[in-house]
């Protein structure tokens, strides 16, 4: 007989009796600084990649990997160390996860040669993977009710202060270390906003930071227990569909046997539900329990995430193509261009963090709203820019409506998608919906890009071409918009 405990008679009763942990906020400032680091260290790189470039001698696909590397190891290792902390304890693997993606960082900004800062990148990754679903799953854990919102909230605060800052930052070392010291340093300032975490950590987390796997003289029978409930084959199986997925999008220049890959993770999907329902039939754990997408606030919240930003994370990708080889602006200029946005989603994510169990769906509603108004009114600038009418700078305001959407969609959606998930899964699922994110974002950014460029090569008119990609975008964002109307009728 099955055993397992159904997700929907697991999670929290309202009677239920919760105590919180008087540590719960300090365990949110350590949370929140390592996340910073992880997410300021995404958003930095961009606007040094030239001067990497001729620092280390590299080729254009060398460079393209900086990127795509760290993201594809992030994506691959998400839902199996989601997992992992759920089993083993979230804060120790947090704060592994933390040490590697630091080490990584003085690797990276040592690096002598592409190949070896490739390397470095990918073990940054890994680190990201590690931490960023045990900072999702400890949220869920130490946070209730209005609590939990102001927690996300504050997240969704700290996603745009890093969003915002990251390319100024760059800009600035850059401006200081010169050419060839300037990019290392954008890694390097990494170093001691993590050992600031691990220290923090340390003193503020609660003992134990593991449970199974913290006892060194534990049985073999124990062991096998413990790997059991780790669902090796499952972790393999999704890692490699995740890899299959996300591979073609990122290997641009590769061949056409490359887009096999995605039948091949279709193929791997199949196989992957099949093991983790036998598995479940015959008593293991499994890495993701499948009944929790019977959670109608989970399976809508994760699609809602996976759409948003399939198209939304798009738009930064193509104003800075159009800013600076539509508009002939620099790199630095086209990099003012975001930064309103993006204080302005910090405020969003906090304000709304704040009302999201009061309001509820409504808030997310009103944030895609939002976003369809700033990128209507974005194409009418674009539009009127061609034409000499108005100032290519009017998109500061156009796209202030884009970061409040932002902090008003992000943040509260995670708080919605995971507030009837049983805490026993709180980290994968929370990575899973991490997971829908990356493969949306790889996936918008291939498609959308390249409708760009096709009207580009037909018009000859980045104004024309980026009005077509911001009308791509506008599409994706209206079926988000009525998957969220779905959501606050299928509540009630």
């Amino acid at each position: 007989m099955n055993r397992r405990a159904d997700p929907v008679a697991a999670k929290p009763r309202k009677n239920e009796r919760f105590t919180p942990d008087p540590a719960r906020w300090r365990i949110l400032i350590v949370l929140l600084t390592s996340l910073f680091m992880s997410l300021i260290g995404v958003s930095i790189v961009n606007v040094v990649l030239p001067s990497m470039q001729n620092a280390l001698h590299a080729t254009q696909s060398d460079i393209q990997w900086v990127l795509s590397g760290y993201a594809l190891m992030f994506g691959v290792v998400l839902v199996s160390a989601g997992r992992a902390g759920d089993i083993m304890g979230r804060g120790g693997l947090f704060l592994i996860g933390t040490g590697i993606f630091t080490l990584s960082s003085i690797a990276a900004g040592l690096a002598p040669d592409a190949t070896w800062l490739n390397v470095a990148r990918f073990l940054q990754g890994l680190g990201s993977g590690l931490l960023s679903p045990q900072g999702i799953g400890m949220i869920q854990q130490y946070f209730r009710g209005a609590e939990r919102g102001r927690a996300f909230g504050y997240l969704g605060t700290v996603v745009g202060f890093s969003v915002a800052i990251g390319p100024v930052l760059g800009g600035v070392l850059i401006h200081l270390g010169g050419p060839e010291i300037g990019w290392r340093l954008t890694f390097l300032v990494n170093v001691p906003i993590g050992i600031a975490t691990i220290f923090l950590g340390l003193f503020w987390f609660p003992r134990p930071l593991f449970t199974a796997a913290g006892n060194a003289t534990q049985s073999s029978s124990q062991a096998g227990s413990l790997v059991r409930a780790l669902d090796p084959v499952g972790s393999t199986l999704l890692g490699l569909t995740v890899l299959a997925f996300l591979f073609p999008f990122m290997e641009f220049r590769s061949s056409a046997w490359t887009w096999l890959l995605l039948p091949a993770g279709l193929a791997l999907t199949y196989i992957w539900i099949y093991w983790e329902r036998r598995y479940a039939r015959l008593g293991g754990s499994p890495m993701v329990d499948l009944d929790i997408f019977r959670v109608s606030s989970f399976t809508n919240g994760t699609l809602i995430m996976t759409l948003y930003f399939l198209g939304m994370t798009s738009v930064w990708v193509l104003v800075a193509l159009y800013v600076q080889m539509g508009t002939g602006k620099t790199a630095f200029e086209a990099g003012l261009f975001g930064v309103p946005a993006a204080l302005l989603s910090a405020y969003a994510a906090a304000w709304a963090g704040k009302r999201v169990m009061r309001y509820g769906r409504r808030i997310v509603i009103y944030g895609l709203l939002l976003a369809l108004l700033g990128l209507a009114l974005s194409i009418l600038v674009a539009f009127l820019h061609e034409k000499g009418l108005v100032s290519i700078w009017w998109l500061l305001l156009t796209l202030s409506f884009v970061g409040l959407a932002q902090g008003s969609v992000i943040s509260p959606n995670q708080a919605l998608t995971l507030a009837d998930v049983p805490l026993n899964y709180a980290g994968s699922s929370g990575a899973i919906m991490q997971t829908g994110q990356r493969i949306g974002t790889s996936i918008g950014i291939a498609v959308i890009t390249a409708a760009t460029f096709a009207s580009l090569d037909a018009s000859s008119s980045w104004a024309i071409a980026v009005m077509v990609g911001f009308g791509v975008v506008i599409l994706v964002v209206f079926l988000t918009l009525l998957v969220a109307i779905k959501d606050l009728y299928d509540r009630g």
